[in-house]
């Protein structure tokens, strides 16, 4: 499967607004220092995100970033599409052409992993992941080590 490192941002980010930002906005800075992302990079995919109705901005003082929509109505298939990000296996996509025009011999075993991959990433949302134990115990920790620094 190759998912970049866009796809892999999105769906951090998003995840980290929805369990860091319940009481306050997050801003990119934050999102930046927690997970070591690029603050230019994160700048684009944000603006991604608003204009697909996942992000709202808030902006002053106190500001940043806050789900544009529940957490539980958004899905990380939806964030991977949603920056453009498509997941194949394959090195032929789904149209079979991978040899002289037609299907190599794994072809149908490979556009059947896609299909199974992203039937488990369209039952997955955000509200699912940030209930998860290990996800609030680690968001715990980048709370506590980061606020250190002021974020």
């Amino acid at each position: 499967m190759r998912l970049t490192s866009k796809g892999r941002y999105a769906v951090t980010a998003l995840l980290d607004i929805a369990v860091q930002g319940l009481s306050t906005p997050t801003t990119i800075a934050q999102l930046s220092l927690r997970h070591g992302m690029s603050h230019a990079y994160l700048e684009r995919l944000t603006g991604l995100m608003r204009q697909r109705g996942f992000l709202k901005s808030i902006k002053g003082p106190g500001g940043g970033y806050v789900l544009g929509k529940n957490a539980e109505d958004i899905t990380v298939s939806d964030i991977i599409q949603a920056v453009d990000e498509s997941l194949d296996t394959t090195h032929c996509k789904e149209e079979g052409n991978c040899q002289d025009g037609m299907p190599c011999l794994t072809h149908h075993l490979w556009v059947a992993l896609n299909q199974e991959i992203m039937r488990y990433l369209e039952s997955i949302t955000l509200q699912d992941l940030a209930n998860r134990p290990e996800m609030v115990k680690i968001a715990k920790r980048q709370r506590e080590k980061y606020a250190e620094c002021g974020t």
